[in-house]
């Protein structure tokens, strides 16, 4: 029953921190949510960045499954394609963590080095796959220019929902599919001609 109860916590705090921002919600709103007592509540968490770790450990197992890596082959466009799925729909899943990134790490040491490792993390992965793309030949680009565009990778898949929320979009979901088309745009002038008409198939098909 404890774990249930815990449980309901965490997924009606993610609800709540996606809904109206992190700051907004306090431990006594997500008790009221779930009608219990916040006695209850600091039960089973001693305080809100508590819960916000709790759920900051989940992210991170949907993003170190997101990055994994091909096994045993190269990886190509499809590959990109659904990796990039993977991570903008756990960043959509999680988008409170996005929005309000720099105002909670800024409060929360342990988070920040946690958030830290997961950009290592990714950093890496992108390098990695611009390399294998390169090695397949369905790149042809210096190293220098498979290293900036896999940092420009990271960077838009970080921020993208804080950009599109600056600019005024209204549709967060949307956002994110243009945010997995910009993405993979940033590969298209190192592609293969054949491998370009593919990338340009795939994104009109996507945003249409």
């Amino acid at each position: 029953m404890a774990r249930h109860t815990r449980q309901r916590i965490l997924d009606a705090s993610l609800v709540m921190f996606n809904a109206q921002g992190e700051p907004n919600v306090t431990t006594n709103h997500i008790a009221d949510e779930l009608e219990i007592s916040p006695g209850n509540l600091y039960y089973h968490f001693r305080n809100k960045d508590d819960i916000i770790e709790q759920l900051f450990a989940r992210f991170e197992e949907r993003m170190d499954s997101a990055l994994a890596a091909p096994e045993g082959r190269l990886p190509g466009l499809e590959d990109i394609w659904l990796q990039l799925h993977l991570v903008f729909e756990a960043i959509w899943d999680y988008r409170f963590l996005y929005r309000d990134l720099v105002e909670i790490l800024s409060r929360n040491r342990r988070l920040r080095l946690r958030f830290a490792r997961i950009l290592r993390r990714a950093d890496e992965q992108a390098h990695a796959v611009m390399r294998g793309l390169s090695q397949a030949g369905v790149m042809r680009a210096s190293g220098p220019e498979l290293a900036a565009t896999a940092t420009n990778v990271l960077v838009i898949a970080t921020f993208w929902l804080n950009y599109a929320s600056a600019r005024g979009d209204k549709d967060e979901h949307e956002a994110i599919r243009a945010g997995i088309v910009q993405v993979m745009m940033l590969l298209a002038p190192f592609l293969r001609d054949a491998e370009r008409v593919h990338l340009n198939t795939l994104t009109r098909a996507y945003v249409e």
